[in-house]
């Protein structure tokens, strides 16, 4: 979230605006005249063209009945559109309210959507002419909202406005950059449109993962369904064979396969329901866990499973 700058405390705003007035004026080769006091006083820098901001900030200063943060249409352009790009699209409107020629400029408009939604397919199409990304933004925001009630809509939305193109790669890569959707939408949406997850799985990279780890960072993007049934058992599937294409030389290494590393994430989701719940009061140990896991999957060694239970036991669930 950004953070409006002219919101800072008057006191704080002060203290800023000297520092930056007597850096400038130690670079501009000003030097010191006795004050009024007796004590060293800070002469303005000479040959000074254009808007004069040392003098800018010393008025501010000096003033008492003017407060808060300076004129930024006073500034340079690129550094007053410096300063408003840490904004966030709330604060960057009222923003354009007092400052309209610098709220409504389209590179401000343009990092708040790409910083947003990482991947849109009209990013990469030529932009036809009167084209504002600020009101691409409002539309994205508002296919967003309309996703979130019924994703059929939402993703009609994005295609009726140009947004997005009805090919699987370019919905899962929307889906894949994008933090705005409901998860629970979205978990709908993925198991009506398999194709989608498909190209979602592969977007993920778990090289040199730690296999808890990975799951975790998998589920963090397709959130794991509350019960247990078909669609788990399909994430789990996809997730084994993107692990081990991803970890050819863990496979070889510890002699794993797609159908072990689906039996090991069984038992790490088991495993996490057993230590993080409350209802659970007698906990599995870890000798059980390893002797549990080991029936089930021959080839994996002991001390491979003991640091399956140490990484649930000290971070915690893999779905959370």
């Amino acid at each position: 979230m950004g953070q409006a700058l002219w919101r800072l405390p008057p006191r704080q705003q002060q203290q800023l605006q000297e520092e930056l007035a007597d850096r400038l004026a130690d670079r501009g080769g000003g030097r010191r005249e006795p004050g009024r006091d007796g004590g060293p006083q800070r002469r303005a820098p000479q040959h000074c063209y254009g808007p004069d901001i040392y003098h800018l900030l010393r008025t501010r200063r000096g003033g008492k009945e003017q407060h808060g943060f300076i004129d930024l249409e006073m500034l340079p352009p690129e550094l007053g559109i410096t300063i408003l790009s840490y904004l966030n699209a709330t604060d960057l409107c009222l923003a354009g309210c007092v400052w309209q020629d610098l709220g409504n400029d389209e590179y401000l408009w343009q990092g708040l959507c790409k910083s947003t939604w990482g991947h849109c397919s009209i990013y990469n199409r030529r932009l036809p002419a009167g084209f504002s990304y600020r009101r691409l933004y409002l539309q994205l925001d508002e296919g967003c909202l309309t996703f979130n009630a019924n994703p059929q809509e939402g993703i009609s939305y994005f295609m009726s406005k140009g947004i997005l193109m009805d090919h699987p790669t370019e919905l899962a890569k929307f889906i894949f950059y994008t933090r705005r959707l409901n998860w629970k939408m979205l978990r709908i949406y993925l198991d009506e449109r398999r194709d989608v997850l498909d190209e979602l799985v592969t977007l993920h990279n778990f090289s040199n993962q730690f296999l808890p780890n990975a799951l975790r960072d998998f589920f963090r993007h397709i959130h794991a369904p509350e019960e247990r049934g078909e669609y788990l058992e399909t994430l789990i599937t996809k997730f084994s064979h993107r692990f081990c294409t991803c970890n050819p030389a863990l496979v070889r290494d510890l002699g794993l396969s797609p159908d072990a590393v689906y039996v090991l994430c069984y038992s790490l989701i088991l495993l996490s329901i057993d230590l993080t719940s409350p209802h659970v009061k007698n906990k599995m140990s870890k000798r059980e866990f390893i002797r549990n896991t080991r029936r089930a999957a021959h080839n994996v060694s002991d001390d491979f499973v003991g640091h399956l239970y140490d990484n649930i036991y000290l971070i915690g669930h893999v779905a959370a």
